[in-house]
């Protein structure tokens, strides 16, 4: 019975995994994108705009970071789990 709950775990574990690779994915995207949206020239900036751009930039890329390590740590545990 250990056996269909650890699979269970392992399937959860893995849908999770595949998840957060989904969302680093998507937050990379969004965050690369305000990043060249800063640095390609382009006629007049207000230089509050600038700054909201760099900060979004730097969430959004930092919350893929975040995101792909959880999702190594969860990876990590599913080899554990398989071992």
């Amino acid at each position: 019975m250990s056996v269909v709950k650890d699979s269970s775990k392992g399937k959860m574990l893995e849908e999770k995994m595949i998840d957060f690779k989904r969302f680093a994915v998507v937050l990379l995207a969004v965050g690369s994108f305000f990043y060249l949206g800063v640095i390609i020239p382009s006629g007049e900036k207000v230089l509050t705009d600038l700054y909201i751009m760099m900060c979004s930039s730097m969430l959004f890329l930092s919350g893929s970071i975040y995101f792909f390590t959880l999702s190594k740590q969860i990876k990590t545990k599913l080899d554990d789990i398989n071992e």
